[in-house]
């Protein structure tokens, strides 16, 4: 057998057997297939898709290249979430420690970002000592002591994945329905999840631009859960409008905080609250959606989230005082420039896509990989979709420490919203909005 056999298989859209796909991932996780090879191979998985037998074939492959985890020994549920990311989408920082704190497991291995937003990694770091670059020995032993913990990937957790991302990342092979598949599964079933939530967005940001896209993604990974015994759901959530009040690392962080003390409810708390919830239910913690939501609601109102969020920062090596002090532990910018309404009337589309590059042009995420991040940088939304504004009224603002790119940030974020110039503030313009943000539960 020869990987260029099955790279002509699939390159000629033929259906590839386990025994092609388990040589062609274990001869590149061992070193015997070159990059060149494997990036051939996305290319043909890329333009010519696999079935769900494939996939699931893939998936299996990519979890046994690694180790595989049983928390058993933890006798307590194992829940995950997952998002496919989106500007400001801060829900995993609000979901683990409202789920932790109910005796649910949360072993959540994050990303970092590429391209606009820093991911759950960059901004657990905006935190004075967190660590999230912990090996698996330390891994179990902080799920043992609180139950969860928030780390990057592992040399041992599917360690395939890690390589086949970064050739994906070059090769303009990212937006597969197949490969994104099978690397958010392998690691969720090689993390020893056994409850997963998984939160597609749809929209002009997100990697499935169209609603039908985000669905067909949402199937073929229930799917593939369902085969590994893995208790799956899906919610398809709106991206055309940026989550929450802001975007960047130590922004999100101060936001996440305030959520945690009851002291801001906006849609990013809304979607937090639902995804916790459908945790909740799905490891047997209620009986209905409307009873796990009052009991996610709860462990805000009591303290016990926030409480849950310290233990974590203290076992990963933060800063805990950042919990009663944002403002004087976490990075804070220096400068500030106001985006404002060029007119009148309601806010009726945002280039949500836009946004992330503003974002990133603000020193708060990366362009390429190994880009330095500056953990202060980011983006205040003052107005959101469908609010109404006057003429000259601040939209958002940009916070930054380099002004290198801020006159580019500045363009493309004015650029990004639409503002439709109405003359009677009853009738609001545009804007799909949804309840919580779902369009669809599969």
């Amino acid at each position: 057998m020869r990987a260029y056999d099955i790279i002509l298989k699939k390159r000629n859209n033929q259906k590839l057997s386990k025994e092609e796909i388990d040589f062609l991932i274990f001869r590149y996780n061992n070193g015997d297939i070159p990059d060149y090879q494997m990036s051939a191979f996305l290319m043909s998985v890329f333009l010519n898709g696999m079935d769900d037998d494939e996939t699931f074939l893939l998936t299996d492959a990519m979890v046994k290249s690694g180790d595989k985890l049983d928390l058993a020994f933890l006798d307590m549920p194992v829940a995950d979430k997952h998002s496919t990311g989106g500007v400001g989408d801060g829900t995993s920082l609000i979901i683990v420690p409202i789920v932790a704190s109910l005796g649910i497991c949360v072993p959540m291995m994050a990303g970092r970002g590429l391209g606009h937003t820093g991911g759950t990694l960059d901004k657990l770091e905006s935190i004075p000592g967190f660590r999230t670059n912990i090996d698996k020995k330390e891994f179990l032993n902080i799920l043992e002591l609180t139950g969860t913990a928030i780390i990057g990937q592992t040399l041992e957790i599917a360690p395939v994945d890690k390589k086949m991302y970064a050739l994906r990342d070059s090769t303009a092979t990212v937006e597969s329905i197949s490969l994104i598949s099978a690397s958010i599964m392998s690691k969720k079933i090689a993390e020893g999840a056994k409850t997963l939530v998984l939160d597609v967005k749809s929209g002009n940001v997100a990697f499935m631009k169209k609603e039908t896209e985000a669905k067909e993604l949402a199937q073929k990974m229930i799917k593939i859960g369902k085969k590994f015994g893995l208790n799956t759901s899906a919610v398809v959530t709106d991206m055309n409008t940026p989550l929450g009040n802001c975007a960047g690392n130590s922004l999100e962080i101060k936001q996440v905080i305030e959520i945690l003390k009851g002291n801001l409810k906006n849609d990013l708390f809304e979607l937090s609250v639902y995804l916790s919830a459908l945790i909740i239910l799905n490891s047997k913690k209620a009986s209905t959606i409307e009873e796990a939501e009052s009991v996610a609601q709860k462990q805000i109102n009591n303290g016990k989230a926030l409480e849950k969020l310290k233990e974590i920062i203290r076992l990963q090596g933060g800063e805990v005082s950042v919990i009663d002090t944002p403002d004087s532990i976490l990075p804070k910018a220096k400068y500030s420039r106001e985006i404002k309404a060029v007119n009148s009337g309601y806010i009726s589309y945002i280039d949500t896509r836009a946004v992330g590059t503003a974002e990133m042009l603000t020193g708060a995420g990366r362009e390429r990989k190994g880009d330095k991040i500056d953990y202060s940088a980011g983006i205040v939304f003052h107005k959101k979709l469908n609010d109404y504004v006057e003429k000259g009224e601040v939209i958002a603002e940009l916070a930054y420490n380099s002004s290198v790119h801020i006159d580019e940030a500045e363009m493309v974020l004015s650029d990004a919203y639409i503002v439709s110039n109405i003359e009677d503030k009853n009738i609001k313009m545009a804007g799909k909005v949804y309840d919580k943000r779902i369009i669809a539960l599969l």
